[in-house]
């Protein structure tokens, strides 16, 4: 910053010295040729007579201007530089004084030029600097003129006869008073007009800024603002508006709105300001998308309306969420009732199923093998019609979730040595297990007990030729939507069966989404629901060399709030 600022005064220096010389130039080229009309007419003016030395002098300052400019391109302090063409003025002003008359020429204004010049290229000290130096030329060739120690040229009588010593004095002082005066205005108004032009800079740097931060609000909003003239054309077309209505917003600015948004003319027309309407919207590509329209008057600094701001809220994914969570207060309540209904239709199962054995087993050993068998047909469906059921309440039906610290590999042990010797269990299939050990969380044993029961059952399953299945655990630590990183179990349960079918691997974990010809199609949708209701999340996938994988994400402890 220093180096820039310093870098601008010597820029505003280097053109200011550029101008002097310029009307240095001006000023002796003028005096060139009123020397020479004098000349040519052969008389003689009131300050004096046109002598060689006047032509002299000016061809002098025509040299030494032209060294300036040459010496422009090499010099790095001008102002020393400044200095140096100043001082040297201040001689050729007092030789030009010497040449025409001494006390009696009429160029001792040229003086006053001078420190004007000091004062506004290098400021109060520089203006004063050469007031003082001016002062001294002046009253020392005043006073050796008025001693006679040296004579200028073109003066007819002597000092001693036309002023007294006083008035040589007096002379002196006033001249000398209005260098210091002048240099010290000059300086000070140069000063001031500095100072003025380095505050507009920040201010304008300022506006600029906040021009810019404007800018990158107006950008930066998600919703799409678009501005109106009071004649309806766009004044502002932000990224939200463009990614909105898919068009540039080089396309859209002094277009009119109903060239760009034509629905939303009717709006305009109401007279009520702030209003919110909600419309559809579709868009070049074919997209059908809602929209939240707010309309407010673009004011001026007098209130005087200048034109309307059209804030659009793309309202498409809140929309579909207000119809999913509508969708889901039915289906919650859809789920009360079948709730209802099938804790109703287990009494009358259980009376079939009881009065089913006693008859099979009143049924003599000679009746019709038919009999029996249509006995034992009956048999396995309601038993099979009471696991549906059973499995249908645990998915509708909402669980009380009781916490407790435990050892998650022992759980999983404990559940795969109950399945192992239960009935769906096959004696083909392998079971391997890769435990991170100890891993202690906080959350509900009995329901993973459930979700590792329907997941083995699930591999056991896909493997009615056998296989093997394996259980692996860890511990893993990962970024959170909330920003934060959290330490979690994952579990893998992988088996080498066919895989998921690709028909239902998208929609695995809905309801009654299956291919097996038995399945309720429940099972994974009740793990599902069962590690969400722990703040868990479960996944499926096929493996790349065959058999599938289920993974399911905990938190150590539910206590720290929802996995995401």
């Amino acid at each position: 910053m220093v180096k820039t600022d310093r870098d601008h005064a010597q820029k505003e220096t280097l053109s200011r010295l550029q101008l002097l010389m310029f009307l240095r130039v001006g000023f002796v080229s003028l005096l060139l040729g009123v020397a020479i009309i004098i000349q040519v007419r052969e008389t003689k003016t009131y300050f004096g007579e046109i002598l060689n030395a006047h032509y002299l002098l000016i061809a002098l300052i025509y040299c030494l201007t032209f060294f300036y400019v040459v010496a422009l391109k090499h010099i790095r302090n001008f102002s020393r530089f400044a200095y140096l063409q100043l001082l040297l003025d201040t001689i050729f002003i007092t030789a030009i004084i010497y040449t025409t008359g001494g006390v009696e020429s009429i160029f001792s204004f040229l003086y006053l030029l001078n420190v004007i010049s000091g004062g506004i290229i290098l400021y109060r000290r520089g203006g004063m600097i050469i007031a003082s130096f001016a002062g001294v030329l002046y009253g020392a060739f005043l006073d050796l003129s008025y001693y006679e120690l040296i004579k200028p040229m073109g003066h007819y009588f002597p000092y001693l006869q036309d002023y007294q010593s006083s008035e040589i004095f007096y002379r002196i002082l006033v001249n000398v008073a209005a260098f210091y005066l002048v240099g010290f205005l000059s300086g000070f108004l140069s000063e001031q007009i500095r100072r003025s032009k380095a505050e507009l800079k920040v201010k304008q740097k300022d506006i600029a800024d906040l021009e810019i931060l404007k800018e990158n609000i107006i950008q930066s909003i998600s919703s799409g603002l678009v501005a109106l003239d009071e004649h309806g054309k766009v004044i502002a077309f932000n990224r939200g508006a463009e990614r909105i209505f898919d068009i540039d917003s080089k396309d859209a600015i002094q277009k009119d709105i109903t060239d760009i948004a034509p629905f939303v003319t009717p709006y305009l027309m109401a007279t009520n300001p702030n209003k919110f309407s909600q419309l559809a919207y579709k868009r070049s590509d074919g997209q059908q998308i809602d929209l939240l329209l707010s309309i407010s008057p673009l004011k001026e600094q007098d209130e005087g309306k200048k034109g309307q701001i059209l804030v659009f809220q793309d309202t498409t994914r809140i929309r579909e969420m207000e119809r999913e969570v509508k969708r889901m207060e039915n289906l919650a309540m859809l789920g009360e009732l079948a709730a209802g209904v099938a804790h109703e239709i287990r009494n009358p199962l259980a009376s079939i199923s009881g009065s089913l054995q006693v008859l099979n087993d009143s049924i003599s050993r000679k009746a019709s093998h038919i009999n029996k068998r249509l006995m034992e047909i009956m048999l396995r469906e309601v038993t099979r019609l009471n696991h549906l059921v059973n499995d249908f309440l645990q998915f509708a039906r909402p669980q009380r979730i009781e916490i407790e610290e435990f050892d998650l590999n022992q759980l999983i042990r404990d559940t795969l040595y109950i399945f192992q010797n239960s009935q769906n269990w096959s004696q083909h299939v392998a079971v391997e297990t890769k435990f991170f050990c100890p891993l202690k969380i906080i959350s509900d044993p009995q329901q993973l007990k459930q979700v590792f029961w329907n997941i083995f059952l699930n591999a056991c399953e896909a493997m009615p030729n056998g296989g093997s299945i394996c259980v692996n655990t860890d511990k893993i630590t990962e970024f959170t939507g909330s920003g934060e990183f959290m330490e979690s179990v994952r579990i893998r349960v992988e088996d080498n069966g066919p895989g998921i079918d690709s028909k239902v691997l998208k929609d695995m974990f809905r309801p009654f989404s299956t291919t097996k010809k038995d399945g309720s199609g429940l099972g994974l949708a009740i793990v599902k629901r069962i590690v969400e209701g722990l703040d868990g999340k479960v996944s499926g996938q096929n493996l790349a060399g065959g058999g599938a994988v289920i993974t399911v994400i905990l938190p150590l402890s539910m206590e720290q709030g929802p996995y995401s």
